[in-house]
């Protein structure tokens, strides 16, 4: 077996785990654990595709600008939950890259907007397209509904966790 795999018992429990957990729950953190991790070294993975000295953590504020548009830095932060520091270095790295340009806020001249450029564009819809295609064929065996039921209830889990952040 692979090393995110888990053996259980045919009760569902692990040998050595604690009497009296709800196994259920204990069965979704060890899983969630598993996807974190893999989500985590997938980031970087995709960074490097998007550009060999682009940081992990920026490849999610590429996803960000790509789907919401342009954004004021204070905004990026905000989404993140990072300061306006960490999100300056960010944003200054990408910047440096040609990944991204800050441009005046047409409804305010006194902010600035970060957006992609052509290029962070381009670079970014590449690797998104390839990471899609990596998903079509890691869940091939899938049925349609069973994916659009998982993508259903990670929005509804989202959803509740960021309900309860506000």
């Amino acid at each position: 077996m692979g090393a995110d795999v888990h053996d259980t018992g045919a009760d569902g429990v692990a040998e050595g785990e604690p009497v009296g957990v709800d196994h259920v729950f204990l069965a979704l953190e060890r899983e969630l654990a598993v996807f974190l991790r893999r989500a985590r070294a997938s980031s970087g993975e995709l960074a490097r595709e998007v550009h060999p000295d682009l940081e992990p953590a920026a490849y999610g504020l590429l996803f960000r600008l790509a789907d919401a548009g342009a954004q004021r830095a204070t905004d990026l932060a905000g989404f993140f939950g990072v300061g306006k520091a960490t999100m300056s270095r960010q944003l200054h790295a990408l910047e440096k890259l040609g990944l991204v340009a800050r441009e005046p806020d047409p409804a305010d001249g006194r902010a600035v907007l970060v957006r992609l450029t052509d290029e962070g564009h381009a670079r970014f819809t590449r690797v998104r397209t390839g990471r899609r295609a990596r998903y079509a064929r890691n869940l091939a065996s899938w049925d349609r509904g069973e994916v659009a039921e998982l993508a259903r209830l990670l929005h509804r889990l989202n959803a509740e966790q960021e309900s309860d952040e506000a």
